[in-house]
């Protein structure tokens, strides 16, 4: 059995989304950091990742906790609250709820929670003033529920200001693009006490992929999700968790 034993719950931050492969596939900050996590011990671990876009905080905890502390980790890694931020009637103290939770049932199972909280889009979104606030109350909110906890792992991205650079976004601006999940994972192992390889801090940029004309932006995004918000669905109906939803070995470079 390897020494670490790493599981990610959460959302579309979580499963990487912004982060596309050449296949199809995307990988993100979760797969990047399990990777330089193999590559700075020098040895195999074990990965895992339930998370699944679209899914709101208690979803997150109410489906993908308990599978996840199943696989008995050693480490379990939680963000979620993104999509209940863009929602009309938020109860930040509701979200907050979910994170003490998490807590609770990692210090029950033993395992060592790594807290992180999204980057910030809303300098490129619409309402971007509520989503700015929404997101500041939220932040200070679970920082206070971990309060005197040293040791809960902690990479807090919302309060990065270069990371809510448009060149760390892809075009929806909701999620970042590799130039961003690279920089959050760089934040997770430099928490971790990993060594960060060169470069993950502040890739090269990107084409500006967040350059789409409102017209078009308006069409090809935000249209979308507001047609989900009417219909009661999800970008995340149907999807299953990546590898399965078990371990995969992930060996050092």
């Amino acid at each position: 059995m390897a020494s670490i034993r790493f599981v990610a719950i959460g959302d579309s931050f979580t499963e990487g989304v912004g982060d596309e492969l050449p296949d199809g596939h995307v990988r993100g900050w979760a797969d990047l950091v399990a990777q330089g996590w193999a590559d700075s011990r020098g040895e195999s671990i074990e990965y895992a990742n339930l998370a699944i876009r679209g899914k709101l905080v208690w979803s997150i905890v109410e489906q993908q906790l308990e599978p996840a502390l199943a696989l008995k980790p050693t480490h379990l890694s939680f963000n979620g609250g993104g999509n209940d931020m863009l929602r009309p009637r938020t109860s930040i103290s509701h979200i907050a709820d979910a994170f003490s939770q998490v807590l609770r049932r990692c210090d029950e199972e033993g395992v060592r929670l790594i807290l992180l909280s999204g980057a910030n889009p809303s300098a490129q979104l619409p309402l971007a003033r509520v989503i700015q606030r929404r997101g500041d109350l939220m932040s200070e909110a679970v920082v206070q529920r971990m309060d005197g906890r040293a040791d809960v792992v902690r990479a807090l991205n919302w309060p990065d200001a270069e990371l809510s650079d448009p060149s760390f976004w892809s075009e929806d601006r909701l999620h970042m693009n590799s130039r961003g999940h690279h920089r959050v994972a760089a934040r997770v192992l430099d928490a971790l006490g990993e060594r960060v390889p060169d470069g993950w801090w502040s890739q090269p940029e990107l084409p500006d992929a967040t350059a789409l004309g409102r017209r078009d932006y308006l069409r090809e995004h935000l249209g979308p999700w507001v047609k989900r918000r009417l219909t009661g669905t999800s970008s995340g109906d149907g999807r299953e968790p990546k590898f399965g939803g078990g371990w995969i070995a992930v060996e050092p470079r």
